[in-house]
């Protein structure tokens, strides 16, 4: 840091101190996945999640961050909500979540329910901070869970993370939603952002009595979008009563090993982790 810095880079900016304890940071992790869609909704943070935990069980190091500052799910996924991050003086420290290293600006907040009022600077300052004030050490995989959209915060994670990153984009089977991924899958293509696939999330419902198969939301949507587009449809999620309950108790991981969208999680996890950034 030059003599007078304020630490306020974006009020300067001509240091490069901040960026050079960003790109340290950021070598140290060997993939960046960013969880994305057009439209919330979707289960786009359970899928992050769910991610996280899966390739936690398959031996690898997985920081998850929550990017989502105006409704940071996360916490909840994992019953942390009234849990607070803690700092050794320097660095944020990662809540460990079933394995997972866990950063959430709703750890941050003093009460679970208040709202983030910020303006786009104010966001990306805070990202920025969270992204090279973490201690995330040396790991595999660091998720980013995003807020749906293409606005500030996923504008400026892309521009912050440095090295090879690569997007999944999640969706669920009808056009309401494939219309706003269509242009999340156009952000990607504007930034430089490999996409490592698409996830259909909500994929049918299999009704626990009569085990027949109700496609709720459509169907098919997911892997029309992935062949228009020249990419791999990852994996499809049902809609299963046992994982969501699990999920709402906070116990997401526990919830995977008994759904059937723990085994379907696997086959997606082992994609992502041989894409190409």
């Amino acid at each position: 840091m030059s003599e007078g810095c304020s630490g306020s880079c974006g009020s300067c900016g001509s240091c490069g101190s901040c960026e050079s304890k960003l790109q340290k940071k950021m070598d140290r992790i060997e993939q960046k996945i960013l969880v994305l869609s057009g439209k919330g909704g979707v289960g786009k943070s359970t899928v992050a999640a769910a991610l996280a935990v899966t390739l936690a069980r398959a031996g690898k190091k997985v920081g998850l961050l929550d990017v989502d500052f105006h409704g940071p799910s996360q916490p909840t996924l994992f019953s942390a909500q009234h849990l607070r991050l803690q700092t050794d003086g320097e660095s944020l420290l990662p809540l460990d979540c079933a394995g997972v290293q866990l950063v959430s600006v709703g750890l941050l907040l003093d009460d679970e329910n208040q709202a983030i009022v910020w303006r786009g600077p104010a966001k990306m300052g805070v990202l920025k901070q969270l992204l090279e004030e973490t201690d995330w050490g040396d790991i595999d995989v660091l998720i980013m869970d995003f807020p749906p959209g293409t606005g500030d915060e996923a504008l400026s994670a892309c521009q912050l993370i440095s090295g090879g990153k690569k997007a999944v984009v999640v969706t669920t089977p009808q056009e309401l939603s494939l219309a706003d991924c269509r242009k999340c899958l156009d952000f990607c293509r504007q930034l430089d952002v490999p996409v490592a696939g698409i996830v259909e999330n909500m994929s049918g419902f299999v009704c626990p009595d009569c085990h027949h198969r109700h496609d709720l939301f459509s169907a098919g949507g997911g892997a029309e979008m992935a062949r228009r587009y020249s990419l791999p449809l990852l994996g499809t999620l049902p809609l299963d009563p046992v994982f969501m309950q699990a999920c709402d108790r906070g116990e997401l991981a526990k919830g995977l090993a008994a759904s059937p969208v723990g085994a379907e999680m696997e086959k997606i996890a082992a994609a992502v982790l041989s894409a190409q950034a």
